[in-house]
């Protein structure tokens, strides 16, 4: 099926043989329906993907976004079966159920359904994403995260989890195994994924316990387990991340990897000894939902021309910058999903490897036995590469052997840590690095941050004093020509006002003027007013822009960057 819907995508030329050929081998790698492939890497919008499938099929189209699913309705077809099949059944007109699928071509799914439910089935044609949306807001367990605290008095062992700094082995063992205990960490995790979290906070305190969720970006308390159960809860995390759970005064490194709404996800664990217990962070990290098209990233016109010509070129340094947590990984790895390709030998060095890219040499960096990032790096420039990406540029070494090979015939890729694309030179020449050599190797550097963007489903307009934009830095002639919007808060963003993030960028080409500002010793104040002489758009000006187009909220451009 998959293979003709792709054939069908050729003749009417909206993909090429060549993206069918790369999506069918990366279907084959992560077991993702074709379509969904072809959109994850920008080849084909999900929209017209839709249109196209529901004329082939005469099927009718339907926006699942729109209508508001009714439980009994969806309750027709057992959750697991939803899963599995991706199929949302939304509409019941006398013996008629109306279905929602991506693949109405799929006869053995429409006939399973017809069976299981003894109704008559309409096929309606919805996206891949909607349909996983609308699946994860009826994802329940037999039992929620309440009732699971309600039986934990009863039904926990107090005695066998009590706190306490002497507990031996086995009884760590028994606590962590207790079925409520496997239960509620189940649920934290599963309830971490239908909410899209980035982060999983397990904090234990003198007198209580508490559970928060990273979303979009910001820490949200989701629940205060029983402080006696702090113990048992840490233990059970510590067994799936096949940690050491006697070992509670060292910090610790694990990951566990699970099968959740029909996909694998893998959770990047971390235990820190604190003074009232281990404090547990879990990263979650999901490829699906790893964005790899740069289209979609955030990008201006000019910036996106301008990052995407740097990145082409043969040789030279390309250079992310921005704090933890801005995104800057998921910018390189689009770069290098772009560059993929047979004719190039990529290699990466990262620390640590969130996500597995097929076709791409993947190293973990690993310190304590002396596989740094330089020591990769050297490594790399013997296997005849064409392209090598560091995951940091940490110290002097480093920077050395990485302006080096720019300037030696290889495209370099690294990430810095600094405030914007002007500071990030003065960086390298404060590491070491010589003025000629930074202005030779480098060709671009990119700052970026995340801003969170408005829920569409509850966006409404909101009123702000011209005060306000003025000092925001809106020029006086955009007063008046532009709205501004919030979100008032609804479940299908669990009432924050807000469901997901998009970057802004500051993107610095090395422009011939600011090369020869950098051999001059220019302040990064200087090279920063020369590069915005020469069309580069700031930080602040790329937040104002998305508000200007309605995607995201004062608030959020305030929060994300500073004045320029």
């Amino acid at each position: 099926m998959a293979k003709k819907i792709g054939e069908l995508l050729v003749q009417e030329g909206l993909v090429t043989t060549d993206q069918l050929n790369r999506a069918l081998d990366e279907q084959r790698h992560s077991g993702e329906r074709l379509g969904a492939a072809l959109v994850k890497h920008g080849v084909i919008d999900e929209n017209t993907l839709c249109e196209f499938i529901a004329r082939q099929f005469n099927c009718p189209q339907v926006s699942l976004s729109r209508l508001t699913v009714r439980k009994e309705i969806a309750g027709l077809i057992p959750l697991d079966i939803m899963h599995k099949y991706q199929a949302v059944p939304f509409g019941l007109m006398g013996n008629t159920l109306h279905v929602a699928m991506p693949d109405p071509g799929n006869l053995f799914i429409i006939d399973d359904i017809r069976f299981l439910t003894r109704k008559n089935i309409q096929i309606h044609v919805a996206s891949d994403s909607v349909i996983k949306q609308v699946i994860g807001t009826f994802f329940t367990e037999d039992d929620s995260l309440e009732d699971i605290l309600g039986t934990l008095k009863d039904e926990v062992d107090v005695d066998l989890v009590q706190a306490s700094d002497e507990m031996d082995l086995s009884t760590l063992e028994n606590a962590a195994e207790q079925a409520p205990v496997v239960k509620l960490v189940n649920l934290i995790l599963m309830d971490a994924i239908r909410k899209q979290a980035s982060d999983i906070h397990i904090e234990p305190y003198e007198k209580i316990m508490r559970v928060r969720l990273r979303i979009d970006g910001v820490l949200y308390e989701v629940m205060r387990p029983p402080i006696h159960l702090k113990n048992a809860l840490i233990s059970r995390v510590k067994v799936m991340a096949r940690l050491d759970i006697a070992e509670r005064r060292l910090p610790q490194d694990g990951s566990i990897r699970l099968k959740a709404k029909g996909r694998e996800m893998d959770f990047r664990v971390s235990v820190l000894p604190t003074l009232f217990g281990e404090k547990v962070v879990l990263r979650l990290l999901d490829k699906a939902g790893l964005q790899l098209d740069m289209t979609k990233l955030g990008f201006e016109e000019l910036q996106y021309k301008n990052f995407r010509d740097a990145i082409y070129l043969p040789f030279g340094m390309v250079l992310v910058t921005g704090p933890t947590g801005s995104g800057k990984t998921t910018t390189l790895y689009s770069a290098l999903s772009d560059l993929n390709k047979v004719s190039q030998n990529i290699s990466t060095a990262e620390d640590p490897v969130e996500y597995n890219l097929v076709g791409i040499n993947q190293v973990q960096v690993h310190e304590a036995i002396g596989l740094t990032f330089a020591a990769a790096l050297r490594a790399f420039l013997r296997q005849d590469p064409d392209i090598v990406m560091v995951g940091e540029i940490r110290d002097f070494e480093t920077a050395e052997i990485a302006v080096k090979a720019a300037l030696t015939g290889h495209l370099v890729l690294s990430t810095l840590h600094t405030n914007d694309a002007p500071s990030t030179i003065n960086r390298l020449l404060n590491m070491g690095v010589e003025a000629f050599l930074v202005s030779s190797a480098v060709n671009l550097v990119l700052a970026q941050r995340l801003v969170r963007k408005i829920c569409p489903e509850c966006k409404t307009v909101e009123h702000v004093p011209a005060e306000t934009l003025l000092d925001l830095g809106v020029l006086d002639e955009e007063l008046g020509a532009f709205t501004c919007y919030r979100g008032t808060g609804c479940p299908a963003c669990n009432d924050t006002g807000y469901r997901g993030r998009i970057a802004l960028y500051e993107v610095m080409p090395m422009y011939e003027q600011i090369r020869e500002l950098v051999l001059m010793g220019a302040t990064a104040a200087e090279i920063k007013k020369e590069s915005i002489r020469l069309g580069m758009t700031t930080l602040r000006r790329a937040g104002i822009n998305k508000l200007k187009q309605g995607v995201t909220s004062v608030e959020e451009v305030i929060r994300s960057s500073a004045k320029d």
